[in-house]
């Protein structure tokens, strides 16, 4: 450490700042705050966070380090902030390298050495400052659809490495021009090392495209033209933040139904893109917590029961059910579709069912082609492809459905008082899937990537199993996945674990849901956790689905279950509830119940080979609650097949929900065993 500076009573300090500190304006931050206080010094970002070293006053210096911890940016989460009086306390190093401070405080250049062990920030919308911009015709920035600041705008999906700085970006293809530079080089300016900065003379631009890939139009009048494209009831591909889009107007059925066609999605419900608060209302009801949700820097999809006799939205949008799924603008090119459609919007994901999203040009072209009159693109790469969160306004508050968008890779913390003892790489399940690494107190989940089964997924699957470990500065020394052996991530654990010499652990698949709750309530356990779902792999080898766990974060114990029964068909009987109909029927009164009910419901000519299948010694059984559900869909005359998962239990929650619960009987559900050490069993046949 360089010599203490020679002002009588000053004292030396050296600030590590950890947590998601890049990206977000802290540096600037921390050199306003500084310069404020009279302090010499310097910050700069390295891959352990962000490195303070001052001088000055002792109560100068004490406030600085309390507005680091209190005062941050928005976008800023400060996990610690540790002080040292010399070497840095990350690394142990002398931080000045025996020179002297400079006479002022100033920012410097980003330190590359060692692994990156600091969160990226999360991809926010658009600040209210940067949409006037967009919205003035004086401003230089005046409708350009890549404005933004270090408050908001692109950060996980462009960033390749760390330190977060342009060149590490999909950004480092732009040069700055003299006015964007002399912004980010202005300490007083809000894009003070705002690392995706740029404008129309040096940043992406826009380009509106046929679907054969002719050229159409550019910059504002690819805006121009795609807004009257939506208005005449066309189907539009744009590119995104995290990925491509399909969008029409909400209101045209006929748009909306030729959409449904065209992306062969028969019934799955699409998500809404409106212009403003207002505008949601008068779709959904939407309480205190709905409106912070939908109106924050995240930009969740918000699923809210809908208004009867709102506004005017396809019934086509989300047919038969009472929620509709609303989000708004968060980008400046969403904005500007919206300013100049002026009506809600369908704005689903660019993907064909069940396929993820589209996030490179050319693939678009091919995949999205077929299904849209145009393609909004930029030449602005996306890194890491990013779905739109999704979250359910419910009378418990809002639930987390799909974490994605606006809330990756925000680490989450452990409960007070437990730790990851070791680094841990997670490849999670096969459907909805996620990676995640823990070390120390936190855990770092990855975007949803969808499900594994088809190429792409599995591709992104890939790039997360890489990318986010070297993000986060992590080695897995153990590698944890799912018990199924038959799940690709199950299979790419073992390969993997192998290559890099950790530790292989299985982890049952409903105790992994039962963890991720206590993570969220950050409770440690143990508790007594109910896991309602389709199928996970159970510890004896049979597929499990209705489990009462008594668990805490490292063990579980199964004390009840719901009543297996078989599962004619396999996968089959997921495609088709009827089949789980016949196998709940064949348990409840036999083989003239069945045939009664088959007759009732239409189809008699297919029960035999089934309940003979039911019988039969070699077939799967289940304790899924998800394939009860189905069971009773079938059995209300509400859904025989389905087109994705889950909709007959969607189909059966929206028709619940049109019941009045006062008038409806309490049916009993029979509870048998669960004396000694086997589980107690749950028997609804006396309700079917």
């Amino acid at each position: 450490m360089a010599d203490e500076p020679s002002v009588a009573g000053w004292s030396q300090r050296t600030l590590r700042v950890r947590g998601t500190v890049q990206g977000v304006g802290y540096r600037p931050f921390v050199y306003r705050c500084a310069r404020a206080l009279g302090l010499r010094g310097f910050v700069r970002n390295d891959p352990y966070g962000v490195l303070v070293v001052c001088a000055g006053p002792p109560v100068a210096v004490a406030e600085l380090r309390r507005r680091l911890a209190e005062e941050a940016p928005p976008l800023a989460r400060v996990e610690a902030v540790e002080e040292s009086e010399g070497p840095d306390p990350a690394t142990g190093l002398d931080p000045t390298e025996g020179r002297p401070l400079p006479e002022g405080f100033e920012i410097r250049a980003s330190g590359h050495e060692g692994d990156a062990r600091v969160p990226v920030a999360p991809d926010t919308a658009t600040c209210p400052a940067c949409l006037a911009e967009i919205r003035d015709p004086a401003n230089r920035r005046y409708r350009y659809p890549f404005t933004n600041c270090t408050d908001c705008g692109p950060r996980y999906t462009i960033v390749r490495a760390l330190p977060y700085d342009r060149p590490q970006t999909t950004m480092a293809g732009f040069p700055l021009c003299p006015a964007c530079q002399a912004e980010y080089d202005d300490p007083g300016d809000r894009r003070f090392h705002a690392q995706p900065n740029a404008c129309p003379a040096c940043g992406p631009r826009l380009r509106l495209v046929a679907p054969d890939g002719t050229l159409l139009a550019e910059a504002d009048g690819a805006v121009d033209q795609a807004v009257q494209l939506l208005r005449d009831g066309g189907i539009l591909a744009l590119k995104g933040i995290g990925g491509y889009h399909l969008a029409c107007d909400a209101a045209q059925e006929a748009a909306v139904a030729e959409l449904r066609h065209r992306k062969a999605r028969d019934a799955k419900p699409f998500a809404l893109m409106v212009p403003d608060l207002a505008s949601a209302e008068a779709l959904c009801w939407l309480d205190e917590e709905a409106r912070a949700a939908l109106c924050s820097a995240r930009r969740p999809i918000v699923l809210a029961r809908r208004r009867p006799g709102g506004s005017e939205v396809a019934e086509a949008v989300a047919p038969g059910l009472v929620e509709l799924g609303v989000m708004l603008p968060y980008s400046p090119l969403h904005h500007l579709l919206l300013d100049g459609v002026g009506r809600p919007l369908v704005m689903t994901s660019g993907n064909r069912s069940d396929e993820p999203i589209c996030q490179e040009d050319d693939d678009a072209l091919v995949r999205l082609g077929p299904l849209a009159d145009a393609l909004l693109q930029h030449n602005r790469p996306i890194h890491i492809r990013c779905d739109d969160s999704v979250v359910r306004a419910t009378p418990l508050g809002v639930q987390l459905v799909r974490r994605s968008r606006g809330f990756a890779p925000e680490p989450l913390p452990l409960p007070p008082g437990v730790r990851a003892t070791r680094p841990v790489l997670a490849l999670g399940a096969e459907l909805k899937a996620t990676v995640a690494v823990a070390q120390g107190g936190s855990v770092v989940a990855s975007h949803h990537l969808g499900d594994l089964e088809h190429l792409e997924a599995f591709a992104a699957f890939e790039q997360a199993v890489e990318h986010l470990p070297r993000l986060s500065g992590l080695r897995p020394e153990v590698l944890a996945c799912d018990l199924h052996p038959e799940y690709l991530s199950t299979k790419r654990a073992e390969v993997l674990a192998e290559e890099l010499g950790a530790e292989l652990l299985g982890v049952q698949h409903h105790h992994a849901h039962l963890a991720a709750l206590l993570v969220d309530r950050q409770v440690s356990g143990p508790v007594l956790g109910v896991a309602f779902d389709g199928f996970g792999y159970g510890t004896d080898g049979t597929l499990w689905g209705g489990e009462l766990l008594v668990c805490n974060l490292v063990r579980a114990r199964r004390v009840g279950r719901l009543l297996p029964v078989a599962l004619p068909g396999g996968s089959q009987a997921v495609r088709e509830p009827w089949r789980m109909a016949v196998a709940w029927l064949a348990a409840a009164g036999g083989d003239q119940l069945v045939a009664d009910e088959a007759e009732h419901l239409g189809f008699e000519a297919r029960w035999p080979a089934v309940l003979a299948l039911c019988r039969a010694p070699g077939t799967l059984r289940t304790s899924s609650v998800g394939r009860l559900f189905d069971a009773v869909a079938a059995l209300l005359g509400i859904r025989e097949r389905v087109s994705y998962e889950g909709q007959a239990a969607v189909e059966l929650e929206a028709l619940a929900a049109t019941v009045d619960p006062g008038a409806v009987p309490v049916l009993p559900m029979a509870v048998r065993g669960g004396r000694g050490q086997a589980p107690a069993v749950l028997d609804p046949r006396g309700l079917l």
